[in-house]
């Protein structure tokens, strides 16, 4: 198979027949083998029903449906995991990614070797203030942050090669950062190609202003997780080690000057020094516990099952 087309959706009723008819007409249109993988993200409107209408009119529809609203990451991992085509395409349901840019996608990652390719909405139709300046912050803050040069990494329109869907594990809301979990897992031919983006036709959007405090927070895990999710100790034992160092060094110096400096002085509990020595040597010790519960952690832990799937149609 050529090509899967993974769509989580959330409350899309009205585009749900545009958007399939579209992508049909362009695989049917470059003789592609493919399947649509709908992935109903708790909808309470009739986008289920919609998909099962679809799914039994045409054996290239194939729909999840969880049994409440997980979140988009989850909708993807569940989506990611039912995929097998040689390309795996994502793109968001309300019509503002454009289907006609899937030929390109896929000639770029089997023709030109990439292993992910990010659409960039260069021009795009959405607020200027709650929309468009904020994502422009969040895209050079993620660029600094994890040195993947990317204009946009928040465009749901991308394309991947299957080994690199099977081998990245998308939870929590880490759907803003595949591409640096992609180069985090050894996948770093990362491209980038301009994509056309389209004002919503139908619904209202299903993302606030707060999703970009979200991105920033899930910025500084995703972080903390590609330099230390293997091995905390190496940050909270360098951490612990440094702030130890300190206290005993104001113990020393404290000590030395009671001995023989200035043996009349003040009584050592009676300086400031002696309760900076103190606090600095339990929050080394508790850094030091910190990074040994890390690690029995890690080694320890089980995968949990983050969603539950409801129902689902022609599928494997």
């Amino acid at each position: 198979m050529n090509i899967s087309v993974v769509i989580p959706l959330l409350n899309e009723q009205d585009s749900l027949i545009e958007l399939h008819d579209w992508i049909a007409r362009v695989m049917l249109s470059n003789q592609f083998s493919y399947e649509i993988i709908f992935i109903d993200d708790g909808s309470t409107d009739d986008s289920w029903k919609v998909i099962t209408d679809l799914a039994s009119q045409d054996i290239h529809v194939k729909g999840i449906q969880f049994l409440r609203n997980y979140g988009k990451s989850q909708a993807l991992h569940a989506g990611f995991e039912k995929a097998q085509g040689e390309v795996v395409i994502t793109m968001d349901a309300d019509l503002q990614d454009n289907p006609d840019e899937i030929p390109e996608l896929y000639h770029m990652i089997k023709a030109e070797g990439y292993d992910l390719v990010s659409g960039w909405k260069k021009k795009r139709y959405d607020s200027v203030l709650s929309k468009n300046l904020p994502s422009k912050l969040f895209n050079w803050a993620a660029r600094k942050t994890s040195g993947v040069k990317l204009n946009d990494f928040n465009c749901g329109l991308k394309a991947y090669r299957l080994e690199v869907v099977k081998n990245i594990d998308v939870n929590g809301e880490m759907h803003r950062y595949i591409p640096v979990l992609s180069k985090n897992a050894g996948f770093s031919n990362i491209g980038e190609k301009v994509v056309q983006h389209q004002a919503r036709k139908y619904g209202v959007t299903k993302f606030g202003i707060d999703r970009f405090l979200h991105g920033f927070l899930d910025l500084i895990t995703i972080w903390f997780l590609s330099r230390f999710g293997k091995r905390p100790m190496h940050l909270f034992g360098a951490l612990g080690f440094i702030m130890i160092a300190i206290g005993f060094a104001f113990a020393f110096y404290l000590g030395l000057d009671k001995l023989w400096i200035n043996p009349q002085g003040r009584l050592i509990t009676e300086r400031p020094q002696f309760y900076i020595s103190l606090s600095t040597m339990i929050i080394g010790t508790q850094f030091f516990v910190a990074g040994f519960l890390g690690e029995i952690i890690l080694r320890t832990k089980s995968d949990k099952k983050r969603y539950t799937i409801k129902g689902a149609l022609n599928l494997n």
